[in-house]
C-alpha cells in the first residue's frame, strides 16, 4: 500500500509527466467521475465561480453566507492557501492531510478502469474538484461551492451542472488559451452554465465581456439572464445590512458581495430558509482571508500580503496599506509572464520593488523577471531585511509560500 504521501502525489501524477502541446482531458476526467457516482449526486445543489480574479474571496463568502442559513456546506477552491488540503473545506474548515491521501488513494484506484491517456492529462485541479466532491458525498454536504481553476467550459467545474453561477470580474488572463480576446474568454468562462442553472449572478463587465456573458448563457440555458449591478444594486445595499456594518468592508468588498448574492440566491431557488440577520452578520464578521489585504508579522517586519495581479488589484492594496502607515519601505512583486507585470509596477510608482521568481513553478514562466530574487531564497529573515513595512504581490502560488514563510493560519477562514 502506499504512503499517504504517495496516494496524495496522485493529484500530480500525470499532470507531472505531460509532453509539450498536451492539454487538461475532460473527456477521461468524466469518465473518472462516472466510475466514481459523480457528479450525480443527489439532492446536492452546487454554486460555482468563474472568472479573472476574486473567485477565492466570492467562495468563501457563498460559503459563510450558506452556513449562516444553516447549510452544511464543502468548499473547493484553487489552488490551496499554504498546503494542497486547504482546497476542499467543510464549513470554512479544511481538510487534513490524511483525508486528503484517503481521497486520493480511492481516485488513484478508480483511475486504474481509464482507458490508457492520450494527447492530455487528468489535471490536478480537476481531480481537487472530484475529490472534492468525493468529500461533500462522504460528510452528507447540503451544498457545494466549487472555485473554477481557469476556465468554465474548458474547467473540469463544467462536469458538475451548476444551480447558480457567479462571475467575478473577467478580464485579458489567458489571452491565448482561453480566447484571443477578453469576450472569448468570458464566454469560456460563462459555459459552465447548463440547461439546469437556475441563476447567474455577475459583477458589471466591460461591454464586450457582458454581451458575450449574455449570449453564452442565453444560448446553454435557452433563456435570458440579467447581469446583477452589483455592488450598487438595492439587492446588494439589502445585503450589505443584513451583514452588519464591517462584514463586507475593504478593497475585496465587491467579490464578497457577489459570493452572498449568489448564495442567497440558490437558497431562494433551491426553497431554503434564509438565517436570521444576526446568525448572518455573525458568520461573516468572522471571515478571514490570507493572502487577501491579509496582515502579518514577523520579528523586524509587518507585512501586508494580497494576490494582487493586475493594476487596479495593486492600486487597491497599497491604499490599504497607507490606511495604516504613513510609508512602505518595500513591495515584493512575483508575477509570471501572463500576469499584468507592467501595471502592478506602474501602479507602484516610484516605491522600491524586488520581483520574485518561481523557477520550481514549471507551469509558470518568467522571462521578464529573470534576475529576480528566486523564491528558494526567501526566508523570514530574508524578508525582515527589506524593512519593517513591507507590501507582498503577486499570484496566489506565490502568496501561498509566504504565508507558510510566516506560519499563517489557514486552516480555519470562518466560524461556523
Amino acid at each position: 500500500m502506499m504512503t499517504d504521501e504517495g496516494d496524495a502525489a496522485f493529484f500530480y501524477d500525470e499532470w507531472g509527466r505531460r509532453r509539450p502541446g498536451d492539454g487538461r482531458d475532460l473527456r477521461r476526467a468524466a469518465l473518472l467521475a462516472d466510475t466514481l457516482g459523480l457528479p450525480g449526486i443527489p439532492d446536492l445543489p452546487a454554486l460555482t465561480v468563474v472568472g479573472s480574479k476574486g473567485k477565492g474571496t466570492a467562495a468563501t463568502y457563498a460559503s459563510a453566507w450558506l452556513v449562516a442559513a444553516g447549510c452544511r456546506v464543502v468548499t473547493v477552491t484553487s489552488p490551496g492557501l499554504r498546503r494542497d488540503s486547504d482546497r476542499i473545506r467543510l464549513d470554512g474548515t479544511a481538510i487534513s492531510e490524511r483525508e486528503l491521501a484517503g481521497l486520493g488513494r480511492r481516485l488513484r484506484d478508480a483511475a486504474r478502469s481509464l482507458p490508457p491517456r492520450g494527447a492530455g492529462y487528468l489535471s490536478p485541479s480537476g481531480l481537487f474538484t472530484l475529490a472534492g466532491l468525493l468529500y461533500a458525498r462522504d460528510a452528507g454536504a447540503d451544498v457545494v461551492v466549487l472555485e473554477a481553476g481557469m476556465g468554465g467550459a474548458s474547467d473540469e467545474v463544467s462536469l458538475v451542472p451548476p444551480t447558480v453561477v457567479a462571475i467575478a470580474q473577467v478580464f485579458g488572463e489567458h489571452l491565448g488559451v482561453l480566447g484571443d480576446t477578453p469576450a472569448e474568454i468570458a464566454a469560456d468562462k460563462a459555459g459552465v452554465v447548463s440547461e439546469l442553472t437556475r441563476a447567474v449572478v455577475s459583477l458589471p463587465q466591460t461591454p464586450d465581456v457582458a454581451a458575450a456573458i449574455e449570449a453564452t448563457v442565453a444560448g446553454r440555458t435557452g433563456r435570458p439572464v440579467e447581469l446583477s449591478g452589483l455592488p450598487g444594486s438595492s439587492e446588494a445595499s439589502e445585503i450589505s445590512a443584513l451583514s452588519g456594518p464591517s462584514a463586507l468592508s475593504g478593497p475585496h468588498r465587491p467579490n464578497a458581495l457577489l459570493g452572498c448574492t449568489a448564495a442567497r440566491r440558490l437558497l431562494q431557488v433551491t426553497g431554503r430558509p434564509a438565517a436570521d440577520a444576526a446568525r448572518t452578520a455573525e458568520v461573516l464578521a468572522s471571515v478571514r482571508l490570507p493572502g487577501r489585504v491579509s496582515w502579518h508579522t514577523i520579528p523586524g517586519a509587518t507585512l501586508l500580503v494580497d494576490s494582487a495581479v493586475e493594476g487596479n488589484g495593486a492600486a487597491a492594496a497599497l491604499a490599504e496599506a497607507y490606511r495604516r502607515w504613513d510609508r512602505i519601505d518595500h513591495v515584493l512583486v512575483c508575477l509570471p509572464d501572463h500576469k499584468d507585470l507592467e501595471g502592478v509596477l506602474a501602479a507602484l510608482g516610484g516605491l522600491p520593488v524586488t520581483t520574485v521568481r518561481m523557477p520550481d513553478r514549471e507551469s509558470l514562466r518568467f522571462t521578464r523577471t529573470r534576475d529576480g530574487l528566486d523564491i528558494a531564497d526567501l526566508t523570514p529573515g530574508r524578508l525582515a531585511s527589506f524593512g519593517e513595512r513591507i507590501v507582498v504581490l503577486g499570484t496566489v502560488y506565490f502568496t501561498g509560500r509566504v504565508l507558510d514563510l510566516v506560519g499563517a493560519d489557514t486552516t480555519r477562514l470562518f466560524a461556523g
